[in-house]
């Protein structure tokens, strides 16, 4: 098998070094997954016979080497199990390969009942889970939100975050956490999602990639809520996630119209390309306020660096300022970390 890969290795760094990563992938097959594939299979057969199957692998190289192997679990239809093998090496993520199954069956279980405390959770309150974050959180799930709607739909959300830390229990991490987050598409975007298979486990099905892209291509809303000794501050507070395009256009803006009203006080003034989080006003999808750095003159190479002052502004959905803008001083520890007030 050393030998094999030895020789599959060597006509890799060829394909590289004719330029085509894409060969590399496909026409040159050089880098398979067969062998780790088959190792996995034998050692869920040893330890686990019957009760796991492998439904799939994918190459770790150029990163790490080996593969990572996809179990789906015989009685749990939820759960999926993900083991990385080095079958080259007869090891499993730089472990013995019969503990790291047995670790990546009971964390894939594991997983599986966080994710039906969660899902039954918001069922419960109508906002059914249709897409997971790679590590299970944050849920995605879908409503409209409109300046009519924004406070309420916060709210039920908020509820569906009480039921799911009460569920967890008061021992969980959940529970113990300073906040949550829940992430909200519109009923167009998600009615357009990659959806998969409906034999896949649940757990690969919600967390895959091409999901979660078919979603954050468009903008959405993540939604934070507050925990305190297990008690959640329903009403929560949102922000707009736009994808890069956007956000680049956006930022301009506001910059730019900020950028031309701090002149009537500093005339040198440069903007810093830094932009604290922003954050929808509460009630209005189409307001939201955020922070702005900038130095009243420019410092090495014409920029703004290490800025001990911003401003605080609301702007529309297209990054115009609305309102009078908020100069606040010394919002910096040195050079070092930022302190800007709570908004």
């Amino acid at each position: 098998m050393a030998g094999s890969r030895r020789k599959q290795w060597r006509a890799a760094v060829t394909c590289v070094l004719a330029g085509s990563l894409v060969a590399l992938a496909g026409a040159c097959g050089v880098v398979t997954t067969k062998e780790d594939r088959r190792a996995a299979e034998e050692l869920a057969d040893k330890h686990f016979p019957g009760r796991i199957k492998a439904i799939g692998a994918r190459t770790l190289f150029p990163g790490t080497g080996g593969s990572e192997v996809t179990f789906a679990v015989a009685d749990d239809r939820d759960a999926v199990v993900r083991l990385r093998i080095d079958a080259d090496k007869g090891t499993c993520d730089g472990k013995d390969c019969a503990g790291a199954l047995t670790e990546a069956v009971a964390r894939g279980r594991s997983d599986a009942a966080a994710f039906r405390t969660l899902r039954d959770a918001f069922d419960a309150c109508g906002y059914g889970v249709i897409a997971l974050g790679p590590t299970g959180t944050p849920p995605y799930v879908v409503a409209e939100l409109t300046n009519a709607t924004v406070e309420r739909v916060l709210a039920d959300i908020g509820g569906c975050v009480q039921r799911w830390v009460t569920a967890s229990g008061a021992d969980s991490p959940l529970a113990k956490a300073k906040a949550s987050y829940v992430n909200v598409v519109s009923p167009a975007v998600a009615g357009k999602r990659s959806r998969g298979k409906d034999s896949w486990p649940t757990m690969m099905r919600l967390t895959r990639s091409d999901l979660l892209g078919s979603l954050t291509k468009h903008a959405y809303y993540s939604a934070s809520y507050d925990i305190a000794d297990g008690q959640v501050d329903t009403a929560g507070r949102a922000r707009a996630v736009r994808p890069f395009k956007e956000s680049q256009a956006f930022g301009k803006t506001v910059q730019d119209a900020v950028r031309e009203e701090l002149r009537a006080t500093y005339p040198n003034v440069v903007m810093s390309t830094y932009q604290w989080v922003w954050r929808l006003e509460p009630g209005r999808i189409d307001r939201q306020t955020g922070y702005l750095l900038f130095c009243p003159e420019a410092g090495e190479r014409g920029r703004c660096d290490n800025s001990d002052d911003a401003v605080l502004v609301t702007a529309d959905e297209h990054g115009n300022p609305v309102g009078k803008i908020r100069i606040v001083h010394d919002v910096r520890e040195g050079t070092g970390a930022l302190r800007l007030p709570p908004y």
